[in-house]
């Protein structure tokens, strides 16, 4: 069996039937490029990697800020958290206080009391502040109630005396006061029962 070669005129003028004819004008070639089925095909898969980038660099930027503010939240709990055993510190030192006569010159009683103003500023400086409600009526969500007292010369449900300071952040509540309320009741039931 002979082989026979035919050999091909590829004369310039001449093109194979399957070339698409490209434009002349540079203007036309982006026309020309999608009327061809691989460049559809192709722009379509363009478009579906550009949505699924777009969704993907989204959600990592939704996970940075999550991330963000999830460890922004932990270093705050255990801001408050270590704030609340200083707040034991800062009582002992007024307890130290309330007993050495307040025009005492003794140097342990001012370093107490050096000691005892640089905590507060310390606690100043981010944001906690005490809270005194003496003479202001008495808030259930702000003070804790440890005792009742009747007392004529002030008006009801109001603090007498401040057992141990509340404090504040803002309006935040990291120690509510433990206080002594004025209880005018108690005062008309012993009166009744005599």
């Amino acid at each position: 069996m002979v082989l026979a070669f035919h050999p091909i005129d590829w004369s310039p003028h001449m093109k194979p039937e399957s070339e698409p004819e490209f434009p002349k004008n540079a203007d036309d070639i982006p026309a020309a490029i999608s009327t061809m089925p691989e460049c559809a095909a192709m722009e379509a898969d363009l478009s579906a990697l550009r949505d699924q980038y777009l969704r993907l660099a989204a959600d990592f930027d939704n996970f940075r800020k999550r991330t963000a503010r999830d460890a922004d939240q932990r270093a705050d709990v255990q801001k408050i958290s270590f704030i609340r055993e200083l707040l034991a510190v800062v009582d002992n030192l007024e307890r130290a206080l309330a007993v050495h006569a307040p025009v005492s010159e003794d140097p342990l009683r001012r370093g107490i009391e050096m000691t005892h103003r640089e905590l507060l500023l310390l606690l100043h400086r981010h944001g906690i502040k005490p809270d005194d409600p003496a003479g202001l009526p008495f808030d259930p969500h702000r003070h804790e109630a440890v005792n009742i007292r009747f007392d004529p010369a002030h008006a009801d449900h109001l603090v007498l005396e401040v057992l141990q300071c509340g404090y504040l952040r803002g309006t935040e509540i990291i120690r509510p006061a433990r206080v002594i309320v004025n209880d005018l009741s108690t005062g008309e039931k012993a009166d009744d029962a005599a």
